[in-house]
């Protein structure tokens, strides 16, 4: 299979990982707000000297792309370019909201609603959500399989924003941006789940998807999400 360092930074946690023949044999976390630049450094490190130990050579880096935090995600790519360049791996870009979905995915018992637990309907849909400013969110809505029924975009939370999604079939908001929405969006189809984080130990069942179909990036001109055209209306800096 493959070996791949996982690096995360688009929100307030600053993640790394390591995953090896897909099973993730090296993660830390840090909840200190956006103090990525004094911890991933280090944790980047720690992660090498994991894997220089145990003679595992590296075969990408992946990195998450956003959106999310410009500061953090600038420090993130920049660090995992850095590695490419630096020892020749390919680079793996994983979507923030993608990456979102993978612990509600992984997940056997959901909230449901009225007391109720149970496994993820079939037919729900995913709205993972990332915080803007003010009352804006930066979402997109996926299937159970990770199929992007709409693609990332800017969203002002209103009672009917999601509303054409929800009639008819269960919807799950989580994400840091998910509490705008809480006390707006009120129906029985729709439900919020809490303490799903973007973490870099999530990440290896995307990034080793990208390695396998050849979804690699080019190290020398791959920038993060808020400088491209992924998203209509998007502004180039976000939070």
């Amino acid at each position: 299979m493959s070996c791949i360092l996982h690096i995360e930074t688009s929100t307030n946690v600053c993640s790394v990982a390591v995953s090896d023949d897909s099973q993730v044999i090296f993660h830390q976390e840090k909840h200190d707000g956006t103090n990525h630049s004094e911890h991933l450094g280090t944790m980047v490190d720690e992660a090498i000297s994991f894997t220089d130990s145990h003679a595992i050579p590296f075969d990408a880096v992946a990195v998450s792309c956003g959106p999310g935090s410009y500061t953090g995600l600038r420090i993130g790519v920049s660090m995992a370019k850095g590695i490419c360049a630096g020892r020749d791996l390919k680079l793996l870009a994983v979507p923030t909201l993608e990456l979102l979905c993978v612990p509600l995915l992984l997940r056997e018992n959901i909230d449901l609603g009225n007391g109720e637990k149970g496994p993820l309907p079939d037919d729900a849909l995913l709205c993972p959500m990332i915080d803007a400013r003010r009352m804006e969110v930066y979402s997109a809505i996926y299937d159970r399989s990770l199929f992007p029924l709409r693609k990332t975009q800017a969203d002002i939370v209103e009672a009917d924003t999601y509303k054409q999604w929800f009639v008819g079939r269960p919807m799950f908001f989580f994400g840091n941006g998910a509490a705008k929405c809480r006390d707006i969006i009120n129906h029985p189809n729709v439900h919020f789940i809490d303490g799903i984080e973007p973490l870099a130990k999530w990440m290896q069942p995307l990034a080793e998807r990208r390695l396998i179909d050849g979804q690699t990036e080019d190290v020398a001109y791959f920038v993060p999400f808020y400088l491209k055209d992924y998203v209509a209306g998007i502004p180039k800096k976000l939070l």
